[in-house]
């Protein structure tokens, strides 16, 4: 997994950050590499919902984003998101670091799994969500 400023992660970041509701999110991307991407979101009050948590949609954002860059260290940059299902845990009261990791692919597609983690009243790292999805080449 690259964490520094190699050839490969400053691609990923340009196009990471050429995304304009990445941008109006505040979304960071954090590692990319091997299989791997780490998304990071911050917890800002236009992403919250009625209780104070971050939204269900940001989380899901963040699993889409994190599995398809993930997908993309195996598969190159010309894909998209075929699907994907979601599981809420319990609510994110702060930032929250999406860690996406491909666990199969074949020549046109990755299947990755993802992990939503954030902090809790205590401080505590938790699990608040988890994620499963498919990203799949471009048909030309």
């Amino acid at each position: 997994m690259t964490e520094a400023s190699t050839p490969e992660f400053e691609v990923a970041l340009a196009v990471f950050n050429g995304q304009a509701f990445t941008a109006l999110i505040g979304a960071s991307l954090r590692a990319f590499g091997d299989g791997v991407a780490v998304i990071e979101v911050p917890h800002r009050a236009e992403l919250l919902q009625q209780h104070g948590f971050l939204h269900g949609g940001v989380i899901a954002y963040a699993i889409d984003n994190a599995l398809t860059f993930a997908a993309g260290t195996v598969l190159g940059t010309r894909i998209l998101t075929a699907g994907i299902s979601i599981v809420y845990l319990r609510p994110a009261g702060s930032a929250i670091t999406a860690t996406a990791t491909v666990v199969g692919q074949t020549k046109r597609q990755a299947v990755v799994r993802c992990e939503v983690h954030s902090t809790d009243a205590n401080g505590d790292d938790v699990l608040v969500a988890t994620g499963q999805g498919t990203a799949t080449l471009i048909e030309r």
